[in-house]
């Protein structure tokens, strides 16, 4: 049964400004694996991508926090490390290889925070594409109508 309020959402049902946004902040990701390479400590390339997102206007929430529920009762709180324009979680690794635990974290964040994408970047690789992943909803994760309307929220000219 669906929820009220709820659509489902897949791959192939990403709105063009969804993507357009994506393909910024994977343009802002390969800019900073470009300019510092493989081989620094995480919190470096977190430092240097959230400043890479503010000099493009992009919005963004930096150790976003995320409150876990169980039945009715609260757990606690998870930190993504960041939301981008309240659509688009981003993950940020810099370890040897990328393992089915990181996509998972990915993947509970984007559900327990209810945002339909995920991006994950493992910046400790030689070419950046090798380490980049997109997570959408799949058909079965309800997604907040709002969210299939809203635009993010973003400087004008990053749309063009």
């Amino acid at each position: 049964m669906e929820r009220e309020g709820r659509q489902h959402l897949g791959p192939s049902d990403v709105p063009a400004e969804w993507n357009r946004l994506t393909e910024l902040v994977i343009g802002a990701a390969m800019e900073v694996h470009s300019e510092l390479g493989p081989g620094l400590l995480e919190k470096f390339y977190e430092l240097a991508f959230c400043r890479e997102l503010e000099m493009r206007g992009i919005s963004y929430s930096r150790q976003h926090p995320i409150r876990l529920e169980y039945k009715g009762i609260a757990l606690g709180d998870q930190y993504a490390d960041l939301v981008v324009a309240d659509l688009i979680v981003v993950e940020l690794k810099a370890v040897e290889r990328i393992s089915d635990v990181h996509l998972a974290q990915l993947t509970s964040y984007m559900r327990s925070a209810c945002l339909p994408l995920g991006l994950l970047f493992n910046f400790n690789v030689a070419r950046l594409k090798d380490g980049m992943y997109r997570r959408v909803h799949s058909k079965d994760t309800p997604v907040p109508t709002t969210f299939l309307d809203a635009h993010p929220r973003m400087e004008k000219e990053h749309l063009d």
